[in-house]
C-alpha cells in the first residue's frame, strides 16, 4: 500500500500546556506556531510510519507578556538557543479509536521518552472536498527531566511552579493528494 501524507490544518488545531502555580491554581499556555506531519498506510493511523511535531518556542503565549518572556529565558525554554520543541512518534499501541503514542520529546536539547493518550475523532470530507482526520492528544511530563529546572520557593516554603506539566492538543490533519 502506498504512503499517505497528512499535514496540519492550523486553523482547526491547537496545542496547550497547564502547570500549577503556587500549587493553588493552574496557568494555561499555548504555542501559536506549530506543525504536525504524519505518514500512514492509506487511512490507517495505527501503523503511521512518521509522526513529527514541532512547536516554535518564541510563539509561547500565556496571556501575560512578563511570564511569556520569563518562559523564553534561560530559566525555562531558553528560546534564544533552543528554537523548537520536537516530538517524534515511535510506537502506537491501542485501537483505531484510542491508544497510547510513545515518542521522543526534545526540549532544551534534552531528549526523553513521553507517552501521550490519543483519541481518534474520525475522518471526514469537508465542504471544500478535503479529506480531514481529527485527534485529541493529552499527557503529562516532568519539566525538570527536560532541563526546565527553575524552582523558586515562597517564604512559606511553597513551590512556585509545579514540576508536572500537562499538555493537550487538538489536531486536524489534511490528507494530501
Amino acid at each position: 500500500m502506498s504512503k499517505t501524507k497528512w499535514v496540519l490544518d492550523p486553523a482547526h488545531s491547537e496545542i496547550q500546556f497547564k502547570v500549577k502555580h503556587l500549587m493553588i491554581t493552574t496557568v494555561t499556555g499555548y504555542f501559536k506556531k506549530f506543525n504536525l506531519e504524519v505518514e500512514t498506510d492509506g487511512d490507517d493511523f495505527t501503523n503511521a510510519s512518521k509522526i513529527e511535531f514541532t512547536a516554535d518556542v518564541d510563539s509561547i503565549d500565556t496571556n501575560n507578556e512578563q511570564r511569556d518572556n520569563h518562559l523564553k529565558s534561560a530559566d525555562f525554554f531558553n528560546a534564544s538557543e533552543y528554537k523548537e520543541i520536537k516530538f517524534s512518534g515511535i510506537k502506537y499501541t491501542g485501537t483505531k479509536e484510542e491508544g497510547k503514542l510513545q515518542g521522543a520529546l526534545t526540549l532544551r536539547g534534552v531528549t526523553g521518552n513521553v507517552i501521550a493518550n490519543v483519541e481518534f475523532g474520525g475522518i471526514t470530507v469537508d465542504p471544500y472536498g478535503q479529506t480531514k482526520a481529527g485527534f485529541t492528544v493529552t499527557g503529562k511530563l516532568n519539566r525538570k527531566e527536560f532541563g526546565l529546572g527553575w524552582g523558586a520557593v515562597t517564604e512559606a516554603g511553597n513551590v512556585v511552579v509545579s514540576d508536572e506539566v500537562k499538555f493537550a492538543g487538538e489536531f486536524q490533519l489534511i490528507k494530501q493528494a
